[in-house]
């Protein structure tokens, strides 16, 4: 792990280690700041979908008004045993082609019927999270498996 003084001959993650994760997940915690500077933490559903996490948010909610004010964001899958976690900035989405794309892909995931209309409806955004760089830990291997990848 480098940085952490523990010996850096370990075997990285692959990139499919990851991906499946991403993919998997259930809950996804979406970690955004307050103007003031603290921190704040809220779980949503998402999709990795076409190489970025999407989710939506109510327009009004507290984690979309932070976005508004500061596009940068962390979010971690729910398996703090295998984490992945993605540092990105959030695009908010408004093309209708894009947002049926996503509406597909969540509601496949999420055996659910939600559909264009309600991701795309005045009262909703939808965030697409570019990722900066993604980091991934398997707890078994913890001292050997630390890997980041970057957006190049």
């Amino acid at each position: 792990m480098p940085g952490y003084g523990v010996d850096e001959g370990g075997e990285l993650l692959p990139w499919a280690w990851a991906l499946e994760r991403l993919t998997d997940s259930h809950d996804y915690w979406v970690a955004t700041t307050w103007p003031d500077g603290r921190p704040h933490v809220m779980p949503v559903w998402a999709v990795w979908h076409c190489d970025s996490l999407w989710f939506s948010s109510s327009r009004t909610s507290r984690k979309a008004r932070n976005l508004a004010a500061n596009p940068a964001v962390s979010i971690t899958t729910d398996n703090a045993i295998e984490p992945v976690i993605v540092d990105g900035i959030v695009e908010v989405v408004a093309d209708r082609a894009a947002i049926a794309g996503f509406a597909e892909a969540s509601d496949a995931k999420y055996d659910a019927s939600y559909g264009v209309e309600f991701y795309a409806s005045p009262d909703n955004v939808c965030c697409r999270v570019v990722p900066t760089s993604i980091f991934a830990l398997d707890s078994a291997r913890f001292t050997d498996s630390p890997t980041r990848w970057t957006r190049r």
